[in-house]
Parts: structure tokens; C-alpha cells; sequence
């Protein structure tokens, strides 16, 4: 009896570390979580030129209608330049008439959310989940079915065309 106690005990912590890797790689309804990549100021630098940095590291904004994004029609997906993280896919892209890259929708769970004051009327700004990089504001203007718009700032995408 004590030897079959001590082999359930022995595959029951032999298979902790398979259950701690679905925990913490799944949320509560079992969709995958995305891992943080956590990286200093002088990485950062070092990977971004200085407008990405501006941007993806210090909250800035772009100007309006200097992105080659806004006018990208090809059929493909929108990634993270801080980290490579799929944000976005053609299909969810439209032209705002803002200046910057929008998107009506995107890929689940790959944006965190925060309330920003910087023009004193609240915003939300929103950041890639795995790197934290700012990418832009999200309004309530968009087109259906979603009625948002996810104003990006073009240097902080790169652009994968769909193999061909």
C-alpha cells in the first residue's frame, strides 16, 4: 500500500510542471495567454529606431499621414514592430480618413486597455500585450458591426503580406 501512495505521489508532482505551463499560458475559458517579454530601456534602443522607440516606449504619436500603412491595400497581417505579436489582419483594416492606420476589430487578447488625460478628455489608449508597446487609441466612431476604431500609429506596425 505504501508503495502505491509514493508512485501516485511521484506522477502527481512529476506532472506539476505540465499543469503549471497550461495555467499559465491559458486564461479562465482556456484561450491561449500571451507571455510578456520584458526587455531594458537600452534593448529597446538598441531594437527600435528612434520614432518606434518614441512611440512603441514613450506613449508618443506620430504625424498624420506619414505612415506608408495608410495606404496599404495587400491582403496580409499587421504585427507588433516592438515584438512581432499578430494584432491585426487586412480583413479588419478601412480608411478612417484620419491619417492613421484603423482598424475596426482585433485579434483577441492581444491589446491591454488604459485610460489616458493627455488632451484632458479621457481616451483609451491601448498596448501590445506581449511588450507593452503603445500603439494607439481606440473610439467609439468606427464603422459596423463593431462601431470602433482602432487608431494605430503606423511605426509601430509592420506589415507581413499572406504568403502568395
Amino acid at each position: 500500500m505504501k508503495r502505491r501512495h509514493f508512485l501516485t505521489g511521484l506522477i502527481g508532482v512529476a506532472s506539476l510542471p505540465a499543469v503549471r505551463a497550461f495555467a499559465t499560458t491559458t486564461d479562465g475559458q482556456g484561450r491561449p495567454m500571451i507571455e510578456r517579454i520584458e526587455r531594458s530601456e537600452a534593448e529597446w534602443r538598441r531594437l527600435l529606431t528612434p520614432e518606434q522607440f518614441r512611440v512603441l516606449r514613450e506613449e508618443g504619436t506620430e504625424p498624420a499621414w506619414t505612415s506608408e500603412l495608410n495606404a496599404e491595400k495587400r491582403t496580409g497581417s499587421y504585427v507588433c514592430a516592438g515584438c512581432d505579436l499578430e494584432l491585426f489582419t487586412s480583413d479588419m483594416k478601412y480608411d478612417s480618413g484620419t491619417g492613421w492606420p484603423s482598424f475596426c476589430t482585433t485579434l483577441p487578447g492581444v491589446f491591454g486597455l488604459k485610460r489616458d488625460f493627455k488632451l484632458i478628455l479621457p481616451r483609451t489608449e491601448y498596448h501590445c500585450a506581449r511588450c507593452g508597446g503603445h500603439h494607439g487609441h481606440v473610439f467609439k466612431d468606427g464603422p459596423a458591426p463593431t462601431g470602433e476604431r482602432w487608431c494605430n500609429n503606423g511605426v509601430a506596425l509592420r506589415f507581413v503580406p499572406a504568403a502568395a
